[in-house]
């Protein structure tokens, strides 16, 4: 069961990433940041169950970074852009 739970937390966070590539998703979009999010959460989670610290580091920090830009969009302002 594991398996299939590190699978899904993945597919979210990489079908993010390629509709973003491909210009579908903007990085700051609500959907975006909720795929990273909950994928990343996800990952985190099966990382620290897993005693993988180097990946919680990732995944954690990840879950972190798109949970702030996602709280930003839903209080109707945008993540900040280096731009």
């Amino acid at each position: 069961m594991d398996v299939v739970i590190q699978i899904a937390g993945s597919i979210l966070v990489l079908v993010g990433f390629a509709l973003a590539q491909f210009g579908v998703l903007d990085v700051r979009s609500r959907r975006y940041l909720v795929l990273n999010t909950v994928g990343s959460g996800i990952l985190a989670v099966e990382a620290l169950v897993g005693q993988q610290w180097g990946f919680l580091l990732l995944e954690g920090v990840w879950a972190i970074v798109s949970g702030i830009g996602l709280v930003a969009v839903l209080r109707g302002g945008r993540p900040r852009s280096s731009h």
